[in-house]
């Protein structure tokens, strides 16, 4: 059993940053892969971003409406993975949700944990 806790959110200005933290607690760390989903009011849960543990370093994924403004990063030693968020925008409110155990399977994700979300609201 995995347990997930975020943290960070709020409201921020468009163009501005934030950053979420999951911390997870349950198995070992390092077994599985975490990522960040978001659901805006009205709208599918959607795939942010997700990082597959590896010794060498993470292997990382982001999805199209984020890539080269989030940045997703993992401390093992404190089991917790982070989502940096740059350059804001309007669209980007929703509530964030931690995953883990995250499986791509086609055009779909299988997720075996959730956090409890937070709230992610920029303003314009």
């Amino acid at each position: 059993q995995v347990h997930l806790v975020e943290s960070g959110g709020g409201l921020v200005q468009a163009g501005g940053s934030l950053r979420l933290s999951c911390a997870a607690s349950g198995r070992s760390f390092t077994d599985y892969t975490m990522g960040w989903f978001r659901q805006a009011p009205g709208k599918e849960r959607e795939f942010v971003s997700s990082m597959h543990f590896s010794w060498s370093g993470g292997i990382t994924y982001y999805g199209d409406s984020v890539k080269g403004r989030f940045t997703i990063s993992r401390d093992n030693a404190k089991n917790t993975v982070y989502l940096q968020m740059n350059l804001l925008k309007p669209e980007d409110t929703a509530v964030y949700y931690c995953a883990a155990d995250v499986r791509r399977v086609g055009e779909e994700y299988e997720v075996d944990y959730w956090g409890q979300g937070t709230q992610v609201t920029v303003s314009s």
